[in-house]
């Protein structure tokens, strides 16, 4: 069955998407990248690694 309503929403949203990589589209400029603090992440790296450490079975040897 034919659908017109449906063939009018599909043009309108195929036109608005080709239309958005026109030279004149509204663009956001990019935001600077955030700055990462290195002490934290590696305090956090060392425990976990402890933690895993402790919590991980050590290899026993099949006898």
């Amino acid at each position: 069955m034919f659908d017109p309503l449906a063939m009018v929403i599909a043009d309108k949203a195929t036109v608005q998407h080709v239309m958005s990589g026109c030279p004149d589209a509204p663009t956001t400029p990019d935001r600077p990248p955030r700055q990462r603090l290195h002490r934290p992440r590696r305090l956090v790296v060392t425990a976990l690694r402890r933690l895993a450490d402790r919590i991980e079975p050590e290899c026993v040897p099949a006898s």
